[in-house]
């Protein structure tokens, strides 16, 4: 097996979306990739669809390549971690997107590896999505680089604090869940005022995907946008008399409040 430069170990729905616009971005080749993963179709679909290198043994990627992306779940951190020797590459670099899990629990998982944890949403499958990164002391500056590159080919990339990535984690993390119970509803709305469904779901698509490109291309503060489109005695604003009157943003809120909560309880599980 030819040496890797990125390894991934666990090859689920995040890995592959990173695995694919770095390959289609040419900033590594399917040859120096090596994934891992327990189940043997998942290793045949990643190895046929992608050409990457793939094998069942974690070890072998800690082995083999320098950088590693931890893409596994986080209930599952102690167990792989237990199973694995200590690197052979100086000072290698681990980039994990376990929601909630620390870098202090990471560093003691994997003593000796420089950490960058990494938040990236699920947006980030169709390389839209947006990743906030808190790195250790450990990680070099050009290691940071290569984290930045490695996450900018799904999306959007912020550096934070890590004390504020159980807030990322609610906010952007979670957010997609939100944005599409949001989404639904405009479309059933659209349905009870007498839309076909297909119809009522475009429209609904469309008008988020639409605001969303709007509020970043005219770098425009949403309360900006709402008030431009808000006119006297109008429709918008019996809409959005409505909305108020059912506690949406209080409730949009709490949702970000309860899933940051979460967060915590997984870091300190």
């Amino acid at each position: 097996m030819p040496e890797a430069i990125f390894g991934v170990i666990g090859g689920g729905m995040m890995g592959e979306a990173l695995i694919a616009r770095l390959l289609d971005q040419g900033i590594f080749a399917p040859e120096v990739v090596l994934v891992s993963d327990p189940q043997a179709a998942r290793r045949e679909v990643l190895h046929q669809t992608y050409g990457v290198q793939t094998t069942e043994e974690n070890q072998a990627v800690v082995a083999a390549a320098p950088t590693v992306l931890l893409a596994i779940k986080p209930q599952m951190l102690t167990a792989v971690a237990r199973n694995l020797r200590p690197p052979v590459h100086a000072a290698p670099l681990l980039l994990s997107i376990l929601a909630g899990v620390p870098l202090a629990r990471l560093n003691a998982a994997f003593p000796g590896w420089a950490v960058v944890r990494a938040m990236p949403n699920t947006p980030a499958t169709v390389g839209a999505g947006v990743t906030a990164l808190a790195a250790d002391d450990a990680v070099s500056d050009q290691q940071r680089q290569q984290a930045r590159t490695i996450f900018a080919s799904v999306g959007t990339v912020i550096d934070v604090p890590e004390y504020q990535m159980d807030a990322v984690t609610a906010l952007s993390g979670s957010g997609p869940g939100y944005i599409a119970l949001v989404v639904e509803a405009l479309a059933d709305g659209g349905v009870a005022v007498g839309l076909p469904r297909a119809i009522a779901l475009e429209l609904a698509i469309a008008t988020v995907r639409g605001t969303g490109e709007l509020l970043t291309q005219a770098d425009l503060h949403p309360a900006v946008l709402k008030d431009r489109v808000t006119s006297p005695g109008g429709t918008t604003i019996a809409g959005i008399s409505a909305l108020e009157a059912g506690g949406m943003r209080s409730t949009l809120m709490a949702a970000v409040r309860s899933a940051y909560i979460r967060s915590k309880e997984l870091g300190e599980a």
